[in-house]
């Protein structure tokens, strides 16, 4: 039985993969950089799919926890025109395969069905090393080592364990988001809170678009999107919240008041987020002793996916470990193979979810189209 491994990353794909092979009745120890689980916000709202990350959440036996933290009426959503013109609106009848989370809470459930100490915070990974036989160093930020011999690199974006599978890193897509929040939306920000209305709201113009949704204790969190490039951004002081408020309002001049109130009235300062993706169809080729999960295997431009993504990448790794005791390799080769094909499919997904993120050109109308495209093929 597997009995050494070795997960860098508390986000959602480590944390399952622990709670999988934990539930399998194999041990593991998951390092995290971030200090505590509280050291900083986990982000806003998650549509958990009934075809991927609820699988991940089944095999991982927490789908009552899961139950519990749905957000009712959040699959609501609807597409306006910059005019403030609703053109298309779905509501939410509590049958769709979506229910929206906290990503947050999600993580906590996670993280409150594995045993104490499973989880080893304030440990930063700095660099990594292959040792030979499937053994693997890793070095952390204070100087500290450990080997293993079976390292799973959950940590993202910038993984420190990809480079021992891959020269690939992430290029920046084009985009970037800025990211605000408005708090009491329906006493403070009634206009704001009619437009989005009881779930997510988007308006999309080529080059540039609104996105928001409602989350829990009347929130709206909303997602400013801008193609540029980053020099772009790198002329706007977000140091000054309302310089950069200012600049980034402009760029939505003439847009109905109440879509440009996501950005005006935001109640923390706007927060910017440049996205960057690996290359398509990212694969590598077999190495004894480590993988990939998520983001840091797959990381592409949102399209609705990753989360859930990273969470069955977890989860399927899990049952490929314990479906293989004693041959870890035999494991590795199949969840790869597997994650490989799954990936790809999700990257090239251009359905109603991509939400715009992966075009320059999508418009509103464009957007109703496939949304209604979609709603048929069901």
């Amino acid at each position: 039985m597997t009995s050494d491994v070795t997960i860098i990353g508390a986000g959602l794909g480590g944390l399952t993969l622990a709670r999988v092979l934990h539930v399998h009745g194999i041990p593991a120890t998951v390092y995290e950089a971030e200090p505590s689980p509280a050291a900083r916000s986990q982000g806003g709202m998650l549509d958990i799919h009934d075809y991927n990350g609820q699988l991940a959440l089944e095999a991982a036996d927490l789908m009552k926890e899961f139950r519990g933290l749905v957000l009712e009426g959040r699959q609501a959503m609807r597409i306006l025109d910059p005019d403030g013109t609703v053109l298309f609106e779905k509501t939410d009848d509590g049958t769709g395969g979506r229910p929206e989370v906290l990503r947050g809470e999600l993580r906590q459930v996670l993280l409150d069905s594995l045993p104490a100490g499973t989880v080893r915070w304030g440990h930063k990974a700095g660099s990594t090393r292959t040792l030979g036989d499937g053994r693997h160093e890793v070095t952390f930020a204070d100087g500290s080592t450990l080997v293993t011999g079976l390292l799973v690199g959950a940590d993202g974006a910038w993984s420190r364990v990809r480079p021992l599978l891959s020269t690939a890193t992430p290029e920046y897509i084009g985009k970037s988001v800025v990211e605000t929040y408005l708090f009491e939306a329906d006493t403070r920000h009634p206009a704001a809170a009619k437009a989005v209305g009881g779930g997510s709201m988007i308006a999309p113009t080529p080059g540039r678009e609104l996105f928001a949704h409602r989350e829990r204790d009347d929130t709206l969190h909303a997602y400013v999107g801008l193609s540029e490039p980053q020099d772009w951004f790198a002329a706007i002081d977000f140091t000054d919240a309302a310089v950069a408020t200012a600049r980034i309002a402009a760029e939505f001049d003439g847009w109905a008041p109440e879509l440009t109130a996501l950005i005006t009235d935001g109640d923390i300062a706007p927060v910017l987020r440049p996205l960057y993706a690996l290359p398509a169809g990212h694969r590598w080729d077999r190495v004894p002793g480590v993988t990939l999960l998520g983001d840091a295997a797959h990381l592409s431009a949102p399209n609705g996916e990753g989360a859930n993504l990273a969470m069955l990448d977890g989860a399927e790794l899990g049952k490929a470990l314990a479906a293989h005791p004693g041959d870890i390799e035999a494991a590795l080769t199949a969840y790869e193979q597997a994650m490989f094909s799954r990936s790809a499919e999700a990257a090239t997904f251009a359905g109603a979810e991509a939400h715009g993120s992966d075009s320059d050109q999508i418009t509103a109308q464009d957007l109703v189209t496939a949304f209604t495209r979609h709603e048929q093929s069901r």
